[in-house]
């Protein structure tokens, strides 16, 4: 089985799981062109079924994303911008904090309004 993104000027709008052989049969009249993507890739890296690096076929930086972006120039998906103070690490392709996660112990969600880390409450 096959992942693959229905693209339109650049924005993802569905992601379906098709067998290849199916896929060339598929019809489909709606705006946009099906581009494979990997459920297996993230952030340049393919992981194995245990969730670690395999040397697989990285491909498209990403998984694509409903909302996300299909850049043809970089051949990648880009997940949507979860803060408009994050920054897209051009290597990656994924959105990062300005602020580096805490590394302690605790949880902690983004606080966009500090643009900071906020230990979550129990």
């Amino acid at each position: 089985m096959a992942h693959y993104a229905k693209v339109n000027k650049g924005i993802v709008l569905n992601v379906i799981v098709a067998e290849e052989s199916f896929f060339d049969t598929f019809i489909d009249n709606s705006p946009g062109n099906w581009v494979q993507t990997s459920y297996n890739t993230r952030g340049g890296i393919h992981y194995g079924s245990d969730g670690t690096p395999d040397g697989g076929n990285a491909l498209r930086k990403n998984h694509a994303s409903i909302g996300g972006v299909y850049d043809k120039v970089r051949d990648a998906f880009i997940p949507p911008q979860p803060y408009p103070s994050w920054v897209l690490n051009e290597d990656t392709c994924i959105y990062e904090a300005p602020v580096p996660y805490p590394t302690d112990d605790l949880m902690y969600t983004w606080d966009e309004d500090i643009t900071n880390w906020v230990a979550a409450v129990e």
